[in-house]
């Protein structure tokens, strides 16, 4: 018996080892991106950009922050994910990207970076043209006359640092060099120390026309010179003999380097413009101004009904608007669709309606919204979205029509639980971007991408909101903030939603707007 048991006992053990030893782990981690859903620092001027595509996330300082020492607040990660060796329990260097690894099955690289813009100038008189600043380099190059006296130049104005920097010799407050040579200068900021060099060159040219940035009912127009003297813009229609010189209220200068800004243009139209200096012309420089191109059915009037999923396009036709109804319909009806209660009495205007879709705690909170681009699929019970349809054009503003019916915010994420109570806010906004495709937002905070109107994508962005109920149609007007003159777009997006924070599932059962008759508009 003893023999029997003791061989039952090596079977036993025999056949586990032979199961174990079977036993493959073959079923897959999932593939979930660990990603920063947010992240603070002391300091910051403007709301973090987090790239979940590319895994960067982007702070922004003014420059009285010193970003080779930055202390992170509060940062919030996909659930279940975790920083490998976390930084963040002491000062950060963000002077260059700081790289970081997140874990979530897998490990993802990330990068967090710093941006911040210090102002820096050296401006001397009778330069001709604007100072190149070169700060990796810490390198100041100068262009002067060539009857220029390079051994007494006077400064006007010099700061090569962040606000409340020393420099070594003292010129922020102008004074007299000698610049025959290259000149050294010590700059102290933060408690560090570096040298900056000074360079002047002479230059024959005495007015240049730099570039033209045409749109199209305006266009600017960049000079240089010497400073001092009587510089403007002045420009015609190509083959007209006389030139219209613009007023001195449009035209900006900075020491050397100015632009003017030439409005009521008329599209699709041949001009040139030219740089003048007291008598002296600079090259003319031609240019055609771009269309007056507006947006497919922004009147509203064509919808059709597709199931149960209202799609404000004609149906067969070209498809530019959609709604998060296809995600909204998983549970419910739509909650984006037409109505004939408009401004004027006729056509149709969109009817944008919040409302909590599913049944006791089984649900989200759904704004009613409406938006230039695609709804490409529902992702549980959250959406992912294409923003945007090719655009190349520089409108100015935007106008419309809306009126609005305002709830107390009845739901929120974790992030806005403090919003509830509070009065619903309605928006319509609108952005030109620059990206080789749409921008995909994604809701699922798992592999949440948000548009972000502060984005290094945006070319311009405007916007109205209201907080209230508005209880007739009104007119609405925006204007839309260009970051850059030269800057083109490849898209343009344009918003409406009921709730302000419908992408973060946040507002008031109940609110409701109505939009309708959008229209760009091309001049100042």
């Amino acid at each position: 018996m003893k023999m029997k048991a003791l061989l039952q006992i090596i079977c036993a053990a025999l056949l586990s080892s032979a199961v174990a030893g079977c036993i493959k782990n073959d079923i897959p981690y999932p593939r979930i991106q660990a990603n920063f859903l947010s992240i603070n620092a002391e300091g910051q001027s403007q709301g973090t950009v987090i790239d979940s595509t590319s895994r960067i996330v982007t702070l922004t300082f003014p420059e009285e922050v010193d970003i080779y020492s930055v202390n992170v607040t509060h940062y919030a990660l996909t659930p279940g994910a975790q920083i490998v060796d976390d930084p963040f329990g002491s000062p950060v260097d963000l002077s260059t990207p700081l790289h970081v690894t997140l874990r979530l099955y897998q490990d993802y690289a990330w990068a967090i970076r710093a941006n911040q813009d210090i102002e820096r100038y050296f401006d001397v008189s009778g330069q001709v043209g604007s100072t190149l600043i070169d700060a990796p380099a810490r390198r100041v190059v100068v262009d002067m006359p060539m009857t220029a006296n390079l051994s007494k130049i006077t400064v006007e104005r010099a700061k090569l640092g962040a606000i409340g920097c020393t420099m070594s010799p003292d010129l922020s407050e102008g004074g007299t060099v000698d610049l025959s040579e290259p000149l050294k200068i010590e700059v102290t900021e933060f408690g560090r120390t570096s040298t900056w060099t000074i360079y002047a060159q002479q230059v024959d040219a005495t007015v240049t026309t730099v570039s033209v940035d045409a749109w199209t009912c305006v266009a600017w127009v960049y000079g240089q010179a010497e400073a001092g003297k009587d510089n403007g813009i002045e420009y015609r229609l190509k083959g007209d003999s006389e030139w219209t010189r613009l007023d001195a209220s449009e035209i900006t200068s900075t020491g050397g380097s100015f632009y003017g800004r030439i409005i009521h243009l008329s599209p699709l139209t041949q001009y040139e413009a030219r740089a003048y200096s007291d008598n002296d012309k600079g090259e003319a420089i031609s240019f055609t101004t771009g269309s007056a191109v507006q947006v497919p059915n922004s009147d509203f009037d064509s919808w059709w009904l597709d199931g149960k999923v209202w799609c404000p396009w004609p149906e067969g036709g070209q498809q530019y608007w959609d709604t998060g109804n296809k995600g909204a319909t998983t549970l419910g009806q739509s909650n984006s669709f037409p109505t004939d209660d408009t401004p004027t009495g006729e056509g149709w205007a969109a009817q944008l309606e919040t409302r909590f879709i599913g049944i006791g705690a089984l649900g989200k909170l759904g704004a009613g919204n409406i938006f230039v681009g695609n709804y490409l699929r529902t992702d549980g019970t959250n959406g992912v979205l294409s923003f945007g349809k090719p655009f190349t054009e520089h409108p100015t503003r935007m106008r419309g029509y809306l009126r609005y019916t305002c709830s107390p915010i009845s739901h929120s994420n974790n992030t806005y639980t403090n919003l509830i109570g509070q009065p619903d806010t309605c928006i319509v906004w609108m952005a030109l971007i620059d990206t080789p495709e749409p921008f995909e937002v994604r809701t699922n905070p798992k592999d949440q991408q948000l548009f972000d109107p502060e984005g290094s994508y945006v070319v311009a962005y405007g916007k109205v909101q209201f907080g209230e109920t508005v209880p007739d149609y009104i007119p609405f007007e925006f204007t839309l903030d260009y970051r850059s003159t030269s800057h083109k777009p490849t898209y343009v997006v344009i918003a409406a939603s009921a709730s302000k924070y419908g992408d973060y599932f946040t507002g008031g059962n109940g609110s409701v707007l109505y939009v309708d008759d959008f229209e760009l508009l091309y001049d100042y």
